[in-house]
């Protein structure tokens, strides 16, 4: 047994990969994966761009899908499709003996719609389509367009990973919009234990922004304590949003109007915290693993942290310290940090970072095609 083992059967918390390559499913590094623990796998248009332009694992798919289609869109859509598939197909039998609870892989919508609610619905409607397996989640960014389009996919019956969320107040439309919409497919007949989701907390970004503003107010501050004061909050933001998030998850997840959903079948939309790899050397790799683990969580670690605690991490509930995080944010707005401001920040950072790994993946399978002549 493997600390991810205990991480899930301890700990309540599902430990899924952030990563996807061809080569793993070609080499069998993903059946190692699951077999150490890994219950589910998330990946992002940065990881696709980093994993297609990575030798030459996709250069024989390319070149026929490229002949297929006549132009490189389509082409691209058609290797992502391709590693997803492999996937899910790798992680069925887990989902299958979890019943529906594990063995998700997601899939995001193209970044360019991330502010258009009708693009969205259709692209996310149009994967789902294509990749028939239940075990498949289609990742919706959290901006206020994308709040909608979530709401709709739900009221489909449609799996769905929401992404990109930094802070609580759109956490709770998140919700918002998974409660409504599991209750809109209910009153039209629908199965809700057939629809899962998972909401994306975005953790590690958060600090590198917040940390950012304290140090300024560290220097800059004509007022000793309060320079003190900021100081003394470094690294402590994102696992306090966090936590005070997961908070918010039990207060949604209970009372009347849940029981009304639970009692046909729904399940939770988990917590999944994101971007847990630690940016800062400073501070302790686990950072954003160690401190957020409890039941009904899931946490999407890259390759790097993931090694790091299966070799000497510790399984513990953490994420239930509500009290010390309401301090550490009310603390926060005592020296003059805007939260508010630091998730609209995130939250463009986010869409935009997306976006060039989109375009520039596009451009490099431009060059492969320039290189193979006319379609």
């Amino acid at each position: 047994m493997t600390s991810l083992h205990q991480l899930y059967e301890t700990g309540g918390q599902s430990p899924w990969i952030d990563n996807l390559k061809r080569s793993w499913l070609t080499g069998g590094h993903l059946a190692e994966l699951i077999e150490q623990g890994v219950r589910g796998l998330t990946s992002n248009p940065t990881i696709m761009a980093k994993a297609i332009e990575e030798g030459d694992d996709y250069d024989e798919q390319f070149g026929e899908s490229y002949a297929l289609h006549g132009n490189v869109l389509d082409a691209y859509w058609d290797l992502v499709v391709r590693d997803v598939e492999g996937a899910l197909d790798h992680f069925r039998p887990l989902y299958d003996s979890s019943a529906g609870t594990d063995g998700f892989v997601s899939i995001e919508v193209a970044p360019s719609l991330a502010r258009d609610t009708g693009g969205t619905i259709e692209a996310a409607r149009g994967l789902h389509e294509r990749i028939a397996k239940p075990n498949v989640l289609v990742k919706i960014p959290a901006t206020e367009e994308g709040i909608p389009a979530i709401r709709q996919m739900i009221s489909e019956g449609r799996s769905i990973n929401v992404t990109l969320i930094f802070s609580i107040e759109r956490y709770e439309a998140v919700v918002e919009a998974y409660l409504s919409g599991l209750e809109a497919y209910l009153a039209g007949g629908g199965d809700v234990s057939r629809v899962a989701s998972v909401a994306s907390f975005f953790v590690s970004r958060v600090d590198t922004e917040a940390d950012r503003r304290l140090g300024a107010i560290a220097e800059e501050n004509p007022d000793a304590s309060t320079r003190v004061a900021a100081r003394a909050l470094l690294g402590r933001t994102a696992v306090a949003q966090a936590r005070l998030a997961y908070e918010r998850f039990g207060t949604r997840f209970s009372g009347e109007r849940w029981e009304a959903l639970q009692g046909a079948g729904a399940r939770p939309q988990r917590p999944l915290w994101a971007s847990t790899s630690t940016k800062n050397p400073a501070y302790p790799d686990l950072l954003y693993v160690e401190t957020l683990i409890g039941p009904n969580t899931v946490n999407t670690m890259p390759e790097q942290t993931l090694e790091a605690f299966v070799d000497h991490g510790h399984v513990a509930q953490t994420v239930d310290d509500f009290d010390r995080a309401s301090k550490v944010l009310n603390d926060l707005t005592a020296v003059g940090v805007d939260l508010a401001d630091i998730s609209r920040t995130l939250e463009t950072e986010g869409v935009t970072a997306f976006e060039k790994s989109f375009d520039e993946v596009t451009e490099r399978l431009e060059n492969k095609a320039a290189q193979l002549g006319p379609a």
